[in-house]
């Protein structure tokens, strides 16, 4: 008979799909402003980065007053003299430009990388701490191109590009202010132009963002498709369809680099109509400018100085063109990350959670309890259940696939409410406790056993983070797994590989046991723990778990009789409901679902 846990399906639609196209054609930069308070955690640094960047683009405004004194002054046999110190005082003010340009580079820079890092951190924190129905419906390989492609976007725009606006800016404000005390008519035809520059910045960052939203929506897609794929390539090669799924992964890059090679088209044709029209604008009041030199409006070094400027404002607006782009594509990477920050999770602590009793004794209880995944409301899983499962009993559940069994477990563990009726742990309902607090007081062995790409003594670990070697090791003994383990190159220190794809299905069974041997939880929840062992293993880890079952409340979804026999109480699961219950021989001999279910596993076997 096959007892196998039941499945439940999932959606493929990500969270986050890009918004209706009304509600994105305002460049938003609100996500951008999130980041100050991570910012604020580096005030000092940030504030010696925007001192250097001022100090940078002041030393550059004071060049053209020196330009137009020697010009005005220098070229003459009086002041022949002066031509050295003119010189000099360049010199200084170069220097000065580049200390302050390579401190604001490396400030700026470490800053962006500090940024991203924290930012990086509390993502796949709080990640971590999502409910299950997050996880039901979002898809991996996504979440793992937020936290790599969209964290460098905005590392990208925090480490340079930010810092880039601002100096330009500076430039910019500096520049056309500096225009202004050199020469108000000539002022009057380069601010007149700002209008005409600035508005279709603002239209083009629009599409940019968009585009750029697009771009990172179809990257993530492709991610998540190759994260599947990747992670199971035997399957793949085992079906044949490596060339289908290269197929369609090189289908999704395509659509990712057409999103991005839009988003490219846009900042160019941005960049292109800003430099245009901004250097139009120069040569302009250049040759006005010409026309007040000849008439004497103007000396030749005053309007040196004005040109001067009015290269420094436009270059600087031109600039702030071109990060401009680069600042709405951070503006939507931050806007996909911020969107995780701010999914609640459905199951946490409430704000004054009840205490569990200390020592915990391990008792469950079932009252009514009605419950549908997320995914399909409309299919109930486990139907008005009830049962109880007293200190140091050992319950098993059976019956036939999609009957509601590892449901149990995933209402007991609070990865999910009930619909309706209570589950309680120590006599305290679920809901009024702390998540944390619950799970550390059970120990799970799941039927598909987790191994982590990291050594044998840190996946056993990860049971009780705080244990020591030589209980790690004990643990192991008591799971009869340390005979593969001593076999192996390093021992306990050898890596398994990612999945443990270097252990066979028996082995990482047998380190999930010595796992939750390692936890000491005064309750046990066994997911056909025996399943993919061999009847040799299935022997001596058997007797493991008949010892580890001694001493604590023990749940056991059952496949393979010899682990139901030593049960004290078999529950039989159909459509969500109890139909039979008693020991191995009362319902052995009551002709019922379980007999039936017996008999064709003996059969079979």
């Amino acid at each position: 008979m096959s007892f196998a846990s039941e499945g439940r399906g999932g959606l493929d639609t990500p969270i986050g799909t890009p918004p209706p196209a009304g509600a994105s054609r305002r460049v938003k930069l609100q996500p951008l402003v999130r980041l100050l308070p991570y910012i604020g955690r580096y005030r000092g640094r940030a504030l010696a980065a925007l001192v250097s960047l001022v100090v940078a683009a002041l030393t550059t405004l004071v060049v053209p007053v020196a330009v137009r004194r020697m010009i005005d002054f220098g070229f003459s046999a009086e002041a022949a003299s002066l031509i050295d110190s003119y010189f000099t005082v360049m010199i200084a003010i170069v220097a000065m430009l580049a200390a302050s340009s390579a401190m604001r580079y490396y400030l700026v820079t470490t800053l962006g990388d500090r940024i991203v890092a924290d930012l990086r951190g509390d993502v796949f924190a709080h990640l971590t701490r999502l409910s299950s129905t997050f996880f039901d419906t979002a898809k991996t390989g996504e979440m793992v191109s937020r936290l790599t492609a969209d964290t460098t976007q905005i590392k990208s725009a925090v480490g340079a590009s930010v810092s880039i606006a601002l100096r330009n800016l500076v430039l910019f404000l500096g520049g056309a202010t500096m225009m202004v005390v050199t020469s108000p008519r000539l002022s009057l035809f380069v601010l007149g132009a700002i209008p005409v520059i600035v508005l279709p910045l603002v239209g083009f960052g629009r599409a940019v963002r968009r585009q750029s939203r697009a771009a990172q929506d179809t990257l993530a897609d492709a991610t998540s498709y190759a994260s599947e794929l990747i992670g199971a390539v035997r399957t793949v090669q085992a079906f044949t369809y490596e060339s289908l799924g290269s197929s369609r992964f090189r289908s999704a890059v395509e659509r990712a680099y057409d999103a991005a090679r839009g988003a490219t088209r846009a900042r160019s044709i941005l960049t292109a109509i800003a430099i245009f029209l901004i250097f139009a604008s120069v040569v302009l009041v250049l040759w006005v400018g010409a026309q007040d030199v000849m008439a004497q409006h103007i000396t030749p070094g005053r309007l040196g100085q004005f040109i001067l400027y009015a290269v420094f404002a436009a270059g600087g607006l031109g600039e702030l063109s071109q990060v401009w782009g680069e600042i709405s594509q951070a503006s939507g990477a931050a806007e996909r990350l911020f969107e995780i920050l701010e999914i609640e999770p459905e199951i946490k602590a409430p704000p004054v959670p009840v205490m569990l009793p200390k020592p915990s004794r391990g008792e469950v209880s079932f009252k009514d309890v009605r419950f549908a995944y997320p995914t399909r409301p409309d299919a109930a899983v486990l139907d008005g259940l009830s049962f109880q499962v007293k200190a140091g009993e050992k319950l098993a559940v059976v019956g036939p696939s999609g009957a509601g069994k590892s449901t149990i477990f995933h209402l007991i563990l609070r990865f999910y409410d009930p619909l309706s009726g209570t589950v309680t742990f120590d006599g305290v309902n679920l809901p009024d406790a702390d998540p944390a607090d619950l799970r550390s007081a059970i120990a799970l062995v799941p039927q598909d056993a987790v191994v982590f790409a990291a050594s044998v003594r840190e996946n056993i670990r990860f049971g009780r983070p705080d244990a020591s070697d030589a209980e790690i090791e004990r643990a192991a003994r008591d799971a009869h797994a340390s005979e593969f383990i001593e076999r192996m190159p390093q021992g306990y220190e050898t890596q398994v590989g990612e999945r443990g794809i270097m252990l066979s299905g028996g082995q990482r069974q047998r380190i999930a046991i010595a796992r939750a041997i390692l936890r000491e939880a005064p309750l046990l929840l066994l997911d056909e723990a025996t399943s993919a062992l061999d009847a040799e293993s299935e022997t001596l880890v058997q007797q493991a778990l008949t010892r580890l079952m001694q001493t604590r409340t023990t749940i056991v979804i059952a496949h393979r009789l010899a682990t139901v026999q030593s049960c004290d109480r078999i529950l039989v699961l159909d459509k969500g409901r109890i139909v039979e219950q008693g020991t191995h021989a009362e319902l052995a001999a009551a002709g019922g679902l379980y007999a039936r279910l017996a008999k064709l596993q003996f059969e079979v076997g």
